[in-house]
């Protein structure tokens, strides 16, 4: 049995090296290098090609570098009924909430128009809002959004959830299914999608989605550019509706130099960095689920290939 790491962003060595320093002895090949393709029983990949997990005969677990897995259920030519696996990590939920906290707090003391302000050499205070003054919106109440809303709830915000599921936290209220969508939106001043990306969340920031918070609500996005549509967005700007927009994923990435999105005063734009996986803390895990692999023991963090998360 033996590992095979499968990306193309320029991080291969990175994480192999990060492996190997960990676990000398551990059967780990890059896939752009000769390795016993009928000896690899667990895939680990970000964003493959289409096709790359064709030819493994004895592949036994598919396995992402980080939280979303979308990539992954859209490869209709990988081995069927094989398990998925995903990344939790307490480091990987610290940092998004991190970002989200910069982001909000960013926002409401409108520190993106104090920085078109100096550029322009500008000395213009501004009115500003408080803590108290919002209601956080979760879109996606799993491992994720529950920390950063968490994080949120101890800052003084109040913070409200909505899952697909029926979830609990303590001290935020959780709305669940289509029966507790509109409630949900209507209470939400800063809505932040931490959403799975699935057949049924595509395009969920839609303008009937967004029409329904309240009027010059904050979106941030840190979950897939899929649920974001796109075109949608700049009119519900315009109108103030949304006072701005904060994105951090997009349907194409890198995002194209000559998309709207760039030069839009009110949305603020990353390059998918709210949360990034670290080897260090993350390499253990990835191991301890190929000795269960080897040892038949049930895996950690398998996910449900038809829900898509």
């Amino acid at each position: 049995m033996a590992i095979v790491l499968i990306r193309q962003d320029g991080k291969l060595d990175l994480w192999k090296k990060a492996f190997l320093d960990q676990f000398p002895d551990l059967p780990v090949y890059s896939f752009n290098e000769p390795h016993p393709r009928e000896s690899i029983s667990m895939a680990i990949v970000w964003k493959h090609p289409e096709g790359t997990l064709e030819g493994y005969p004895n592949l036994k677990c598919i396995t992402s570098f980080g939280a979303g897995v979308d990539f992954i259920i859209k490869d209709k030519s990988r081995p069927a009924g094989i398990p998925i696996t995903r990344v939790v990590d307490d480091a990987l939920a610290d940092d998004m909430a991190e970002y989200v906290l910069t982001a909000v707090l960013g926002h409401l003391k409108n520190m993106d128009q104090y920085a078109r302000d100096q550029h322009a050499a500008q000395w213009q205070p501004r009115p500003y809002s408080r803590i108290a003054d919002h209601t956080v919106g979760i879109m996606g109440f799993g491992t994720l959004g529950s920390h950063v809303g968490g994080a949120l709830s101890q800052l003084g915000f109040r913070v409200i959830g909505w899952s697909r599921h029926p979830k609990s936290h303590p001290g935020i209220v959780v709305h669940h299914g289509k029966s507790g969508e509109k409630e949900f939106l209507s209470k939400t001043s800063i809505l932040i999608c931490l959403l799975p990306l699935t057949e049924e969340t595509k395009g969920i920031l839609n303008k009937s989605t967004l029409n329904q918070l309240c009027p010059g609500a904050y979106l941030i996005n840190v979950a897939r550019g899929g649920h974001l549509a796109e075109n949608e967005l700049i009119p519900l700007l315009n109108s103030g509706q949304l006072s701005g927009a904060c994105l951090d994923v997009f349907r194409q990435e890198p995002l194209p130099s000559d998309h709207p999105f760039w030069q839009h005063p009110r949305i603020k734009i990353t390059p998918h960095v709210a949360s990034v996986s670290d080897p260090q803390s993350v390499v253990p895990q990835l191991v301890e689920n190929y000795r269960r692999l080897e040892n038949g023991e049930a895996l950690l963090n398998q996910i449900d290939s038809d829900l898509g998360y």
